[in-house]
């Protein structure tokens, strides 16, 4: 028999039902990246969409912070295994972007491309309607660098590796291409309660 000093108390039942599959609550922050932090200067910042190397539209950070702006609220999930919940988050949405380029998505997929050169991919249908924005503010501030500010994506239903830091664009693309940790055996899709984390999950 074990006691509890072994197996630890569960968490209460609303916490389960909010935690996906192998993920633990913190209230931390942790920060991840693959590198050192890029330096980037507002005055120099710019954000675009491209279909492929052409470009469609691109935004100074005085016009981009001029877009219609919204807000989102919730949990988010690592593919580390920690989970935050109820974070606050403030940016342009995907289909402003759309909106304010006149356009609509001309393919079916993309890549993020951060300004450190990471990449990752995520499906139209997960940015659109209202479920994925280019992020400025956390918790009412401007997000930190450490954390991906001044913008990042943020993806909030899927793991947190596919809401690039420091995002300056996003590339339209024929078919479904792996990003960065994609291609070094990362779940192409990744969807925390499917624990989609690597090739085969």
């Amino acid at each position: 028999m074990s006691t509890r000093g072994f197996t630890g108390r569960k968490p209460p039942e609303a916490t389960r039902e909010r935690l996906p599959p192998g993920q633990y609550l913190t209230d931390d922050f942790p920060v991840l990246q693959i590198g050192p932090n890029p330096r980037i200067d507002l005055a120099t910042w710019s954000f675009t969409l491209r279909e492929g190397s052409r470009p469609l539209k691109s935004w100074t950070w005085d016009e981009f912070n001029a877009l219609p702006r919204t807000r989102w609220g919730g949990d988010i999930h690592c593919v580390t295994k920690w989970s935050k919940f109820d974070t606050a988050w403030e940016g342009v949405s995907f289909d402003a972007l759309l909106a304010a380029a006149g356009i609509e998505a001309p393919t079916e997929f993309l890549l993020a491309e951060g300004y450190d050169d990471y990449t990752t991919n995520v499906p139209v249908t997960d940015l659109v309607g209202g479920k994925g924005m280019v992020a400025t503010h956390y918790d009412g501030k401007p997000i930190p660098t450490d954390h991906g500010g001044p913008a990042r994506l943020l993806v909030p239903h899927l793991y947190f590796w596919k809401s690039a830091k420091w995002v300056k664009g996003l590339r339209f693309t024929k078919r479904d291409e792996g990003g960065f940790w994609e291609m070094r055996g990362y779940h192409m899709y990744g969807d925390p309660w499917r624990e989609q984390r690597f090739t085969g999950d």
